[in-house]
């Protein structure tokens, strides 16, 4: 697809905080109907692009259009046909659930009673429908954040950008999260989603973008970047000898040793994890599937980072 023809392009982009690039020099696109995901960890810039094409953040050098329209020059058309729901929960304490949602809708100047009856519809979906009269402090927090979801849908967005939808989420939580985002990506809403859960990115995404440092460093459907770079199989092996790791190394197999483990990545077709048992039957280890995971940490790195 075209960059005119998707529903973001993003050519050269760079943010620069002084001398520090946030976002140095990427290109990407999102097309009609895609979930794209921004995956990488702490201060890779995913909250960063987020922001940009949000236009909430101006650009230093490059381009983003969003619906063919320029961020840095039609700020405001491109808001009025996005829908955000941003890592915090930044709703008014001062107002009741329903009052919240009520408030939100003035910024789109839509009609009164249609916001009303829109309101009511997106408290159902979200299973808020018994709360509308509480307080915001009465919520739990994944209450909280499917009313951030229900209030980012209120203008019927073209695109909806969440920012970490999930973070500090109870697992139920976060699947009725997932539930309504599948919904909404069936009825043909484009999504641009970051995340810290490679779980949550190979649910949920079509396509996912790695990010460290500010760039992009791979860009692909999870199932196949997993099986390009990864493999098929891991094998995990603990309390191993050095006949093993000799063993492993002549074999030609890619591996990593983290945590006095050795994590065996194995391309399609490679019986290797049946190879190891037969060899050294003895051997304590555990053959599994790759996850998109085992591509995050291998491509970014293991190492802890603060921000």
């Amino acid at each position: 697809m075209s960059g005119d023809a998707a529903v973001v392009s993003a050519r050269a982009v760079t943010k620069r905080y002084g001398s520090f690039a946030a976002v140095d020099g990427v290109d990407f696109e999102v097309r009609k109907g895609e979930c794209v995901g921004f995956l990488g960890p702490n201060g890779a810039g995913k909250t960063t692009i987020v922001r940009m094409v949000s236009c909430f953040s101006p650009i230093t050098e490059g381009r983003i259009r969003v619906f063919g329209l320029d961020v840095s020059r039609s700020p405001r058309e491109v808001k009025a046909q996005l829908g955000i729901c941003p890592q915090e929960d930044n709703l008014d304490p001062d107002f009741s659930v329903e009052r919240n949602l009520l408030v939100y809708a003035r910024y789109f100047s839509l009609p009164a009673r249609a916001v009303r009856e829109r309101a009511r519809e997106l408290l159902d979906l979200m299973q808020l429908r018994e709360k509308a009269g509480a307080k915001i402090q009465e919520l739990s927090g994944g209450m909280k954040r499917r009313l951030v979801l229900a209030r980012a849908l209120l203008n019927q967005p073209r695109m909806l950008i969440l920012d970490e939808p999930t973070t500090g989420l109870d697992p139920q939580a976060r699947q009725l999260i997932w539930q309504r985002v599948r919904m909404l990506k069936a009825r043909g809403t484009t999504i641009l989603l970051t995340t810290h859960y490679m779980e949550e990115a190979s649910q949920l995404c079509d396509r996912v973008l790695l990010m460290d440092r500010g760039e992009i460093l791979l860009n692909g459907s999870p199932s196949n970047l997993i099986e390009r770079e990864v493999g098929r199989e891991v094998v995990e092996l603990w309390n191993f000898t050095d006949e093993v790791l000799a063993f492993i190394r002549e074999k030609g197999w890619e591996h990593e040793t983290l945590d006095e483990r050795v994590h065996v990545f194995l391309p399609p077709g490679d019986d290797g994890g049946r190879e190891i048992g037969h060899r050294f039957p003895h051997q304590e280890h555990l053959l599994r599937l790759a996850t998109l995971e085992d591509v995050f940490l291998r491509k970014a790195g293991r190492a802890l980072r603060d921000g």
